[in-house]
């Protein structure tokens, strides 16, 4: 895996090229989501505090985990990934839960190769379209990836899976979609990778259990 990390701030937004077709997005894919779409599978790390996070983001890379979130909630999250992105230079390691463009800036400036939000904030989606850094935003429901993809996302986290059927709603969802990787947050077992051949999984680890 290729692994660049961009720590530049967010520029002005490019002009935005509507409709490009599949192949297009393709030709611009960022090093980040070909990372991820070759692992298949994104680790998500929260913890209480600096430390813990530390810890448990090295001890996640030691087991084989090749793409790690970091959630910006975390305490030092962005210290981490600075540390990460030093020690690991061939691992693709990004920041969740951002909800701003200065959520965006830190990261990027820590050195996230990829951003993750619960919703789509549509100020880092212009933003990031031409960038290097990967930006994946949130949708739940088929007009939510639309409009994300219409608008850019070459990736969207369909987010809370759960509450809308697990694997059945991903597998209902990606059939009017097959052009659009799309990752599935919470609700949905490592078991059920077998069953979702062109979804990627996301798993969320509480490290609070470490302390």
């Amino acid at each position: 895996m290729l692994v660049a990390a961009a720590h530049s701030p967010l520029g002005p937004a490019p002009p935005r090229r509507r409709g490009a077709p599949p192949a297009a997005a393709l030709r611009t894919t960022p090093k980040a989501l070909a990372a991820i779409l070759d692992s298949r599978v994104i680790a998500c790390l929260r913890a209480q505090d600096g430390e813990t996070a530390m810890q448990a983001a090295h001890a996640a890379v030691r087991g084989g985990v090749s793409v790690l979130e970091i959630v910006m909630s975390t305490p030092g999250a962005l210290e981490v990934i600075d540390d990460l992105c030093r020690s690991y230079p061939s691992l693709t390691f990004g920041v969740g839960t951002v909800l701003n463009a200065d959520n965006a800036r830190e990261a990027i400036r820590a050195g996230a190769q990829f951003l993750m939000s619960p919703g789509t904030v549509m100020e880092i989606l212009n933003d990031l379209e031409e960038s290097k850094v990967l930006y994946i935003p949130g949708v739940l429901t088929p007009t939510e990836v639309i409009s994300a993809s219409n608008a850019g996302a070459k990736v969207v986290k369909v987010y809370p899976v759960s509450v809308m059927g697990g694997e059945v709603y991903m597998l209902a969802l990606k059939k009017p979609f097959p052009f659009i990787p799309m990752v599935a947050s919470q609700g949905i077992s490592i078991s059920k990778i077998p069953y979702l051949p062109s979804i990627i999984l996301m798993f969320l680890k509480y490290v609070s259990m470490f302390h």
